[in-house]
């Protein structure tokens, strides 16, 4: 059971039955999508479309559209399908590199004229099946044990920040995978005295390809360049550290090359000057390492962590007990190549994410994984025999995967709680529906995907709202089945339904839903 050496094929075979195991998982998952979030309309819209955002159209408020207006923002239509300027372009004028927006739009080459969640999720379940690769690859390397590595590689598929990696359509899938791969790539490079100039050209492709596709793989990737250099500098071989540095100048030239704009985001940015911004604020900081530390336990270990970390406390008060000292060393020249930068990298985040959400450390989560069953296993060896640590962790990790089952753990990106009012619209599209809309809080892409689905719809600028001019604008359309009214933050809510009743003569209204940033009645 625990032998090292499994054969290559048998490794082979095993790993395809975990990714066909977790492909089958993801798209189970997948197929209970009900929304899509604002970041996944951008994503989308940015491929495609000849600007960053649809209400930047000169006709978007103050005019009756049809769904097709806004399936146009989130659809490559047929007459689109060869211009890809808008891939590059928008990215120019956004603030996120290109890459990854490349291969969205690949993908929803497949999905023409039609508006699907399931080019995004396709192509990272693609990616995920790297992520898994390179997951066994470094645990193998860490773990010193396949069976081990295969173990990790499966259950870190499936965790739930796994789960919403791949059904977020946004680059974060292609990061995580990046950074594995430069991870794997430092790993099994550094014992090596001389890298040859394939190796280092396998690693500045990798470079060029992860910094194009989003700027905090940057941060990651300096931490490694300076355990390198530290490595180089003490043992005085000078020559590899200059071939090092020349590689990662090299990718950065190159990277530049393709897309010089990549400066002007990261230091010019309001992205980059946000992250800067949030890093003054100490208690904000504070409780942003708090909030992460949080997100980690739910939904990297599926709130098991928690348990993980109580039983190391306790295997070390025993051993304080016992032998009056703590002894554990994590002997392994490996760890510090995958603990360092990704605890970096977490720090900056939780410090200076503009929204804490699990979506800005997905890129780290399968690493957080390894790091923490890595950690347990060695102190578990301190009081257990090979065996029983093998039961525990396998009993552990078992337990991990099916929580989310029994508990009917809320998946975020799934938006559970958003399919009844998508099942309403979808089921009442062909009523007028009006948006009284506030452009001081602009934030018309939560909504985007709701009228996608309405035959009709108005996008009314609540400086406009009077009742003459509501009566102009209704003055064509068929209320018998009621009017569907939307209205953001920033309107007095109650006011704008009152002048409603009173121009159409509608009698009742009933409160719909509360969304992200607007709320939903129905007026009849």
């Amino acid at each position: 059971m625990f032998k090292k050496n499994l054969s290559k094929k048998t490794v082979i075979l095993i790993l395809i039955g975990i990714i066909a195991i977790q492909t089958i998982i993801y798209f189970l998952v997948g197929m209970q999508k009900s929304y899509i979030h604002i970041d996944e309309g951008y994503s989308y819209g940015l491929i495609n479309y000849d600007k960053l955002d649809i209400t930047a159209n000169e006709d978007f408020y103050n005019t009756w559209h049809t769904k097709d207006y806004y399936n146009d923002y989130l659809t490559v239509n047929s007459d689109e399908k060869d211009n890809w300027m808008p891939v590059y372009e928008n990215q120019k004028n956004d603030v996120h590199p290109p890459f990854y927006y490349l291969l969205l739009r690949i993908a929803d080459m497949f999905s023409i004229d039609h508006f699907s969640v399931w080019p995004g999720i396709i192509l990272n379940i693609i990616i995920h099946i790297g992520i898994t690769i390179f997951i066994y690859l470094i645990a193998n390397k860490l773990f010193g044990n396949k069976i081990y590595a295969l173990i990790v590689a499966f259950a870190g598929g499936l965790t739930v920040s796994a789960l919403e990696t791949v059904i977020l359509a946004r680059m974060y899938a292609l990061t995580a995978l990046n950074i594995a791969i430069i991870t794997y790539l430092h790993i099994i490079n550094f014992e090596k005295e001389n890298i040859d100039i394939k190796s280092l050209s396998i690693m500045g492709a990798c470079i060029v390809i992860g910094s194009l596709t989003h700027y905090y793989y940057l941060v990651y990737l300096f931490v490694l360049y300076v355990i390198f250099m530290i490595k180089y500098m003490t043992s005085k071989n000078y020559k590899m550290a200059i071939k090092y540095t020349v590689c990662m100048a090299i990718s950065g030239v190159i990277s530049l090359i393709i897309f010089p704009y990549s400066f002007v985001h990261i230091f010019m940015g309001y992205r980059g000057q946000g992250m800067l911004s949030n890093l003054t604020d100490i208690k904000a900081m504070w409780s942003g390492i708090g909030e992460y530390i949080g997100i980690t336990i739910m939904d990297v270990f599926n709130g098991l962590l928690i348990f993980i970390l109580l039983a190391i406390i306790g295997i070390f008060i025993y051993e304080i007990v016992r032998k009056k000292e703590i002894t554990f060393k994590f002997k392994n020249k490996y760890l510090p190549i995958i603990l360092i930068p990704t605890l970096i990298y977490f720090t900056i985040i939780a410090l200076g994410a503009p929204y804490k959400e699990i979506r800005y450390i997905m890129p780290i989560c399968p690493l957080i994984f390894i790091l923490f069953i890595y950690a347990f296993k060695v102190v578990l060896e301190r009081v257990f025999k090979d065996k029983t640590i093998f039961i525990i962790i396998t009993s552990l990790l078992c337990i991990m995967l099916i929580t989310p089952i029994i508990t009917s753990w809320n998946i975020t990106y799934l938006y559970p709680d958003l399919k009844g009012i998508v099942y309403k619209i979808k089921n009442t599209h062909d009523m007028p529906t009006i948006f009284i809309f506030n452009k001081d809080m602009n934030r018309f892409m939560d909504d985007i995907y709701l009228f996608s689905l309405i035959d009709e719809s108005y996008i009314m600028d609540s400086k406009l709202i009077s009742e003459e001019n509501i009566k102009e604008i209704l003055k064509d359309k068929n209320l018998e089945k009621g009017l569907r009214v939307f209205i953001n933050e920033g309107n007095n809510n109650d006011e704008c339904i009152e002048m409603i009743l009173n121009v159409t003569g509608l009698e009742e209204w009933n409160y719909v839903k509360r969304m992200n940033a607007c709320d939903i009645y129905y007026l009849h």
